[in-house]
């Protein structure tokens, strides 16, 4: 996982951003809050719904990896 160590950490924290709050402007919410709201409802059941979350949920994700693997490493 040393990949996510080479990623330039601002930019990597501009897109999870970025990806977190799409689409502009969030009405009536952003795409990653409606999709993780239809996993908990059990509605997220088309294929690119599952795509929509696997897209905007990447970025955060992989931040969070990197800032906890940074945390760790000291």
């Amino acid at each position: 996982m040393s990949w996510i160590d080479r990623i330039p950490l601002g930019i990597l924290l501009v897109l999870a951003v970025w990806m977190a709050i799409a689409p502009w402007p969030a009405v009536p919410e952003p795409h990653l809050v409606e999709k993780l709201r239809m996993l908990g409802n059990g509605t997220l059941s088309k294929p690119l719904d599952w795509f929509d979350l696997f897209w905007h949920a990447l970025f955060p994700a992989l931040a969070v990896v990197r800032l906890v693997r940074m945390r760790r490493a000291g």
